[in-house]
């Protein structure tokens, strides 16, 4: 592995000298021989690269304009004062929301930022700097920009903050485009991306539910990453185009993590793709190592100013990019030696793992970190290997994004010919990459230029890289439907390129061994044929659906929070602290600046605690438990929701007071038998009543349809 590292390197050496020089006397005389000039070929290569920019960012602005237009009609946004605006942000949403209205109303950026560092002023009796913990860059680029381009004269804030994340919607829309068209050669199939994209728009975004969520502003830098590292992997690559894909990398890579906790993760799906890459001797070996840098770079400089962020140093990822810089570094000591060099080829991916592992134990011993451990125990109990009655962990067992994809989303893929056109080419793409490593394993060299009559597309390394890519981001959305938010995208990508790109089609021919039809010719008419109609066909059946979307007007409207929200906002004292469900209690916090004594986060071990701890309102416990409970955190006001409290689905068994109920030992299933072991009713349920001893502690301030707001008593002692 070593010599053929040797002779890769110096292929990229030569790649931005004898390459670039040579380049122009062969496209010179290929011209000439097939009767063109070097000024008709350079005019017809710049009218296709601008006229394919032009389809590329006409796609991105023309789906910013779609998402704002569909939730201006969804929300009738403009026509809704600004309390109902803000109470469409839901959940962890509304949380993100407030702190950028929080800066906005800072007196300086420089006392804004101090303040969400030092934030005392959210959750009772609890100090957090809410900057790293909910990663809150987002926020603070927006707040600046909102004031640096002195937008308060022209624009309210809400509108500039969606407005810049639709935006971001439409950058991840054109480098999904940019990737298709680097891989088939044709901007033709960045359109039918494009198309797929929006048209399984309930699949690859989550944009409708969560406008402020993390992944909606960092998607589309990793989009950007991804689109430039396809480029950058490209052989005979010229010089400039290989410095700004390189670029482009190194930006994107660390902004994708600053802009998401979870960042580093996906991340280091992406590393693992490349290090089977370069297992196989499939790439460029010193282009892959760049990118391993780059990695170490991101993680290091988004360690420093994450307020040394420890879960960064202990991430998977550092662990993987150290393991292979130093079997890297072995190999480089032990070229001489043939045979220490085939026994370090053949053990290399052992190698590597065996000390990334290593490494991420001796890590975690040594670095005081505070990594989402409650993850570890998710993944135990959703394999099957541990069972557990825990509330939070049963709770988020049920999440619907948590759980494994139904079947309705696979319909929806074959029903807009996603599905079945993803499978083929990935099928096709595999064999011929199949093919290349058993070559590769019998000592043939890789090709320096894959000629279209070759039939080779698995011997293109940022071919290979996405086949893999997309397969490891397939697997984790088999288990989790949650992540189909970050393999559908890439379905729809991958299959548009390979419909699209000739080479695809000329690699199944040469399998078949056409010979009543010239292959090539072939290869080019479906490549051109098979988009066409597929475009046509999505256009008759979805775009007038499309259409319906826009132009049909929802209500939504939601009167009781409304209400209970202006209440909070006349009637409660200032210095009073709420304190119901998280997801209520994100609205609160926005929509009023009350303080609150949970939230809808569950990065971390306390407010998961305090969750588990308030979510008691809907369980069969005594009056002074749940008072104990709430003076505990020095809670005012007690919220309980109807929905809640009546609730009648999901699935029996993950309503939260069927979770309460397990976690607390009331309820046992006995062959399909619940038998009930609490002496006491439905707190939420006997509350209501307004008898002894429940009015001791709570009295009824206000009520509606939805809500029942109690104040917390002052009570001096307990009588048992």
């Amino acid at each position: 592995m070593s010599s053929g590292a040797a002779d890769l390197r110096q292929r990229k050496k030569q790649n931005c000298t004898e390459s670039d020089k040579m380049a122009p006397e062969e496209r010179n005389k290929e011209n000439s021989k097939l009767g063109r000039s070097p000024k008709y070929m350079l005019i017809q290569r710049f009218a296709k690269l601008f006229f394919g920019c032009l389809a590329a960012v006409t796609s991105g602005m023309m789906y910013a304009v779609y998402l704002s237009t569909y939730h201006e009609r969804k929300f009738w946004f403009s026509s809704r004062q600004e309390l109902e605006r803000e109470i469409t942000f839901q959940g962890d949403s509304a949380i993100y929301y407030s702190f950028y209205k929080e800066l906005l109303k800072a007196p300086s950026f420089e006392r804004g930022v101090y303040e969400l560092t030092h934030n005392n002023k959210t959750v009772s009796l609890k100090t957090i700097n809410a900057v790293q913990q909910m990663t809150l860059y987002p926020e603070l680029i927006a707040s600046v920009l909102y004031q640096a381009s002195g937008s308060e004269e022209v624009i309210e804030p809400v509108y500039f903050y969606i407005g810049i994340v639709f935006g971001l919607q439409g950058i991840y829309v054109t480098a999904l485009f940019v990737t298709s068209w680097v891989m088939s050669g044709t901007w033709l199939a960045g359109m039918l991306t494009v198309a797929w994209f929006i048209i399984n728009r309930t699949d690859t975004t989550r944009i409708d539910y969560s406008i402020p969520s993390r992944e909606n502003w960092a998607l589309p830098y990793f989009a950007c990453q991804v689109a430039a590292l396809t480029g950058y992997l490209k052989k005979n690559l010229n010089c400039s185009a290989e410095k700004f894909c390189y670029l482009l990398v190194n930006a994107s890579t660390y902004t994708f993590m600053m802009m998401w906790e979870y960042s580093h993760y996906l991340l280091f799906v992406q590393a693992v793709s490349l290090f089977l890459l370069d297992s196989f001797a499939l790439a460029q070996t010193e282009k892959v190592h760049e990118v391993y840098r780059i990695y170490l770079f991101s993680l290091i400089g988004g360690y420093l100013l994450q307020f040394e962020n420890s879960a960064l140093l202990v991430s998977p990822l550092l662990s993987l990019v150290a393991a292979l810089m130093l079997s890297k570094s072995l190999q480089m000591n032990m070229k001489k030696s043939a045979f220490v060099s085939r026994l370090l080829k053949i053990m290399y991916i052992y190698l590597v793992l065996t000390v990334a592992v290593t490494l991420n134990f001796i890590l975690k011993m040594f670095i005081p970190h505070k990594e989402n451990g409650h993850l570890l125990k998710f993944i135990e109990v959703k394999l099957g290997l541990n069972t557990t009655k825990n509330f939070t962990m049963n709770w988020l067992l049920c999440q619907e994004s948590l759980q494994a994809p139904s079947q309705d989303f696979f319909l929806r893929l074959t029903q807009s010919s996603l599905l079945p056109f993803y499978i083929l080419v990935l099928i096709i793409c595999l064999f011929s990459v199949t093919q290349v490593i058993f070559r590769r394993i019998c000592g043939e060299p890789l090709r320096e230029a894959v000629k279209l009559e070759d039939g080779r597309i698995g011997e293109r390394p940022e071919i290979v890289y996405h086949v893999i890519h997309t397969i490891l981001l397939g697997c984790l959305a088999m288990c989790l439907e949650g992540m189909k938010y970050l393999w559908t995208p890439y379905v729809c990508m991958l299959a548009a390129f390979g419909v699209c790109s000739p080479e695809l089609w000329m690699t199944l021919f040469k399998w078949l061994r056409l010979k009543a039809v010239h292959p090539i010719l072939l290869a080019l008419i479906l490549s051109m044929a098979v988009p066409t109609i597929i475009g046509f066909s999505l256009w008759k059946e979805f775009f007038p659906r499309i259409m319906t979307e826009l132009t049909e007007l929802q209500e939504f409207y939601d009167p009781d929070t409304v209400e209970l929200m202006t209440w909070i906002k006349r009637q409660a004292p200032v210095a009073a602290v709420f304190a119901g469900s998280p997801q209520l209690m994100g609205v609160i916090k926005l929509c009023t600046g009350w303080m609150v004594s949970s939230l809808p986060l569950y990065n971390d071990d306390d407010l998961l605690k305090r969750n588990e701890n308030i979510y008691q309102i809907y369980s069969k416990r005594s009056a002074e438990d749940i008072y104990k409970i709430l003076t505990s955190y020095k809670a005012n006001f007690l919220v309980i929701e109807d929905s809640i409290c009546n609730e009648v689905g999901p699935a029996r068994g993950c309503r939260v007071k069927d979770l309460l109920d397990i976690a607390n030992g009331h309820v046992v299933c006995e062959e399909g038998d619940n038998y009930a072991y609490s002496k006491y009713g439905r707190f939420c349920h006997e509350i209501k009543m307004n008898y002894s001893p429940y009015v001791n502690y709570f009295t009824r301030v206000y009520w509606n349809r939805s809500y029942f707001v109690y104040k917390i008593n002052t009570v001096i002692s307990f009588q048992s």
